[in-house]
């Protein structure tokens, strides 16, 4: 199908910390690059994002921090925000899912799938806090994993093991805010039927769209076979986008069916009066750039989701890659385990657009790839610096030297000329396929091929021997060199803005880089806090960079005669340093304490283990499962509790000193394992005759060890 125009989405990153390099390897890079080359191609191009900002795990830092939401979500979206410019990734708008454009346009899209019987309802029992009143999150619910041991998982996934759990498999759930008793207790949500949806999921991916990703098609394709079940799109909380029906109360949109529509809501406040054109509009192409931890919501649940409002384009493509690694470690926000977008900024000032190359030629776009700090000094100083900078600065350095910083005269062409000349269309074709089929590693090393071609050129030709006899034959090189410089400028700008910017400069030519949306309403509606504004950018599209009129464009690269003699150059500037070994050093250092202080954590929850003992030593325990009936406090201590338990042969008195991690009210009807047969002991005047079996790991606290499942008082163990 011949499309108008392209609509390009960026998965919205999640307010709750700021972006590392495995988002912008991911995602966002690999969508600005597509959206910078399709601009300088002269289309039709809306570029939209914005902070996810609800759900759960906002609710919880915001508790572990002491402050709201709200606070929590301010606070990373500038930061991811600023990110973004920084490092040159040019969205036409960047909003957010708590803005009230987003708030009114979620409820009346889900308001408009209640109202045509789109919704199924069901009754199911959920986790409930009894003590908070309120049901829980499984990231609100934490216990000890089945697989791993690891006291605490959350209720979705173990972080230790990385398993993937439902609450009711952890071992001895508890809530996570307050600690307490949870109980099972019935609630009513909608349901998006996606088994509904199923068969034409099919026909339309998988007959339709076979020339996805192997990944992408692949992962579909499993969720469709295994057949769709319907997904709630509603919860409890009091976090997010208010379900807009009478008797809702205290229920919110489901943060999943609640941020892709802010897609739609980010263009509706952009272009209030155009942004149908891109969202319902068949001759719109919408791409969606996300990471293969989204693919399902944004080919299966997502189009479902449009599919059954029945307004709304569907994606025509969605190259999602995959996971990014660092020093082949997998990356871990909750380990520190990452090379955060703002602290490079800080810590590299002047190289983003180092950061976008390596990043680019590591892309993990068919499987899981690494970066390493090596490798990014490596791509610098042998790529950028030895070959791109190299054979730019010498071009540039040699006119000025010997022709005033004009472009000088071309004379007759030798075969050496023509042959390098010659490569430039065969690198553009194969660039320009690469792009066209989000396969950026390959478009990258198609731009390195021209500077390659330039940098070999200029130092077989040796222009700066040449013209010590033949001034004709040095203008010719030169002049050739500088059509290299030419391309490159119109080559690198979608993956190196900054030094394609810099180059251009330099030749004193500027880009036409396309229509700037940002430009175009009036009426754009401002939803932000007074002096924020909800645009994003570095420098407008198609802004001229010079006042000498000589503007270049996409379908120029490859030309022979980009810049004409006589055409003023500036001053030369090197377009790259080199990144030296001590910068290099203080970040390996910095990943060395991260992971030293890791392991430092994991081998304080190992104790050595103690001296043998014989069998026998070991058959005298008699080691029993036992109930707590009674359960208060020793007066005038703070440590100790004395329990009243029935071990199944007697009913008895235990003292423990557990009162600093369980209340009173927590140990009744709690199972636990004794050592029965331990000699009795009076501890504050009470006699004791027994000992709790329990287990401490790293960070001191003490837990119980007891039964999978439930057993009869006085099993016993062994």
């Amino acid at each position: 199908m011949d499309y108008k125009r392209t609509l390009v989405t960026c998965a919205l990153p999640y307010a709750n910390g700021p972006i590392h390099i495995g988002h912008l390897a991911g995602v966002y890079i690999p969508a600005d690059i597509y959206v910078r080359y399709l601009r300088m191609r002269g289309e039709d191009v809306l570029y939209v994002c914005g902070s996810d900002e609800h759900g759960v795990p906002i609710t919880i830092k915001a508790r572990e921090q002491g402050c709201t939401p709200q606070d929590i979500v301010d606070r990373y979206h500038k930061i991811i925000k600023d990110s973004f410019a920084g490092l040159g990734i040019n969205f036409d708008i960047y909003s957010r899912t708590s803005s009230p454009v987003h708030g009114k346009n979620a409820s009346d899209f889900f308001r408009k799938l209640y109202d045509d019987g789109k919704f199924i309802t069901k009754e199911s029992e959920q986790f409930y806090d009894v003590q908070e009143k309120t049901f829980l999150a499984d990231r609100y619910i934490t216990g000890t994993c089945p697989r791993c041991g690891n006291p605490d998982a959350y209720g979705d996934q173990c972080e230790k093991c990385g398993a993937t759990l439902s609450p009711e498999e952890l071992i001895h759930p508890k809530s996570k805010l307050s600690g307490g008793e949870i109980i099972k207790k019935k609630t009513s949500h909608w349901y998006l039927p996606l088994d509904r949806y199923e068969g034409w999921l099919g026909r339309w991916i998988l007959d339709g769209h076979k020339e996805w990703r192997s990944n992408v098609y692949g992962q579909c394709k499993s969720w469709i076979d295994g057949g769709l079940q319907p997904r709630a799109v509603s919860r409890d909380l009091d976090w997010g986008v208010p379900v807009p029906v009478e008797g809702a109360e205290g229920k919110v949109l489901y943060v999943w069916f609640d941020a892709p529509i802010g897609y739609i809501s980010n263009t509706q406040e952009l272009l209030p009066k155009s942004w149908k054109t891109w969202w319902q509009d068949d001759s719109t192409r919408l791409v969606h750039f996300i990471g293969k931890d989204n693919i399902v919501f944004h080919c299966i649940v997502f189009p479902s989701m449009l599919k059954a409002h029945g307004d709304y384009i569907l994606p025509d493509n969605v190259p999602a890659n995959e996971f990014l690694n660092l020093e082949g470690d997998k990356i871990s926000t909750s380990r520190n385990w990452a090379v955060w977008a703002d602290e490079y900024l800080k810590d590299f000032p002047g190289k983003e657009d180092v950061l976008r190359y390596v990043l680019t030629a590591n892309a993990p776009e068919t499987k899981d790839n690494d970066f390493s700090w090596r490798d990014f000094q490596a791509r610098n100083n042998n790529e950028l610096v030895a070959v791109f900078g190299n054979f730019v600065n010498r071009a540039l350095v040699l006119t000025h030297k010997y022709f005033n910083g004009k472009v000088p005269a071309k004379g007759e062409l030798t075969q050496m000329d023509r042959d390098a000349l010659a490569e430039i269309p065969a690198l553009k074709a194969s660039l320009e396929r690469n792009l066209a089929e989000f396969k950026f590693r390959e478009a990258l090393k198609d731009a390195l091929g021209i500077a390659r071609v330039g940098n070999k050129y200029i130092s077989d030709s040796e222009p700066w021997k040449v013209a010590k006899t033949d001034m004709d034959r040095c203008a010719t090189i030169l002049h050739v060199s500088l059509q290299i410089c030419a391309d490159l400028a119109v080559a690198f700008e979608p993956f190196t803005p900054f030094s394609a910017q810099k180059l251009r400069e330099m030749l004193g030519i500027s880009v036409d880089a396309g229509t700037d949306h940002r430009r175009g309403e009036q009426e754009t509606v401002n939803t932000f806090k007074e002096g924020e504004a909800a645009a994003l950018h570095t420098r407008p599209c198609g802004e001229a960079l010079t006042a000498d009129g000589l503007v270049l464009r996409w379908d120029d690269l490859g030309r022979e005669d980009l810049l004409p003699e006589g055409h003023s150059l500036r001053e030369p500037q090197l377009l790259f340093a080199k990144v030296e070994d001590e910068a290099i050093e203080a970040q390996l250092k910095r990943l060395e304490e991260i992971r030293k202080a890791r392991e430092a954590a994991a081998a304080l929850k190992a104790e050595p283990q103690k001296e043998e003992c014989s069998f026998e030593d070991f058959e005298k325990m008699d080691i029993r499962t036992a109930t707590v009936l009674e359960a208060e406090r020793v007066p005038k201590t703070d440590k100790l509790l004395k329990l009243t338990i029935d071990t199944g042969i007697d009913r008895r008195v235990i003292v423990s000193g557990i009162a600093e991690y369980y209340s009173p009210e927590e140990m009744l009807g709690k199972q636990i394992c004794i050592l029965a047969n331990l000699k009795p002991r009076v501890i504050r005047g009470i006699e004791s005759k027994g000992m709790i079996l329990m287990a401490r790991q790293g960070d001191g606290k003490m837990r119980f060890i007891t039964p999978q499942e439930v057993l009869a008082n006085g099993a016993q163990v062994g």
